[in-house]
């Protein structure tokens, strides 16, 4: 799994941190504000007091090793634009800063951000999972912890079928259906393409390369299916 960073502690920042490591990530907590820091040094792998915006101080705390920065300093945006630009000069491969508007989101990716959030509308625990589980495209939770799923399906599965996957015994999720775009004729000798949506697969077709898989099954379980 990838390891994290998550700069600024506040509402939205502190309920990713913590979201993300009881997702078993590996997870650095950043915030200038030390009583922020002291509450999330519990619940994450590493909460550190610094100024995000000095590239020293990050490396020298590891920032420069992580796979991905979740930018949530939403008081301040001259300090968020300062801090995603430092992340990306460092090495940092992804970044995801906090926007507060859509104007925001574009002075943001212009200085090199990957991608923005708006806290408002998105919630803490839906970005946990998007950055957990980088496969999955839409989630609706059942309860008890159970969710139905649409991942596009992973590598490992491409070119095999449903008898050689063995969904249910090998991963213990079940498939409902899968959508997958398929060419038809549109007239005049030109072909475009459509979504077909197969709710019951023949157990011996091999899964496409761009088919998107809806499965479902326990959150455990769906974060153990493979990515690569």
């Amino acid at each position: 799994m990838d390891r994290f960073a998550v700069i600024g502690l506040g509402r939205f920042g502190m309920g990713l941190a913590v979201n993300l490591a009881q997702k078993g990530a590996e997870v650095i907590a950043i915030d200038a504000n030390r009583e922020l820091v002291e509450q999330a040094r519990d619940q994450v792998t590493l909460a550190v007091c610094l100024d995000a915006t000095d590239p020293d101080a990050l490396r020298t705390q590891g920032l420069d090793k992580v796979d991905v920065a979740i930018v949530g300093i939403g008081q301040d945006f001259e300090a968020n634009a300062l801090a995603t630009a430092t992340l990306k000069t460092i090495g940092v491969p992804r970044v995801f800063s906090r926007a507060g508007s859509q104007i925001q989101g574009q002075i943001l990716s212009r200085i090199g951000a990957d991608g923005f959030i708006f806290p408002e509308a998105e919630s803490a625990d839906n970005w946990a999972n998007r950055l957990t589980l980088p496969h999955l495209m839409h989630k609706i939770e059942l309860g008890d912890s159970h969710s139905l799923v649409e991942v596009k399906a992973p590598p490992p599965f491409v070119r095999k079928n449903l008898l050689e996957l063995n969904l249910r015994k090998k991963f213990h999720v079940n498939l409902v259906a899968i959508k997958r775009q398929v060419t038809v004729s549109s007239g005049a000798g030109s072909q475009g393409t459509r979504q077909q949506i197969i709710t019951v697969p023949a157990p011996d077709a091999p899964i496409q390369p761009d088919d998107i898989l809806i499965l479902v099954g326990s959150d455990e379980n769906i974060a153990r299916l493979p990515t690569e």
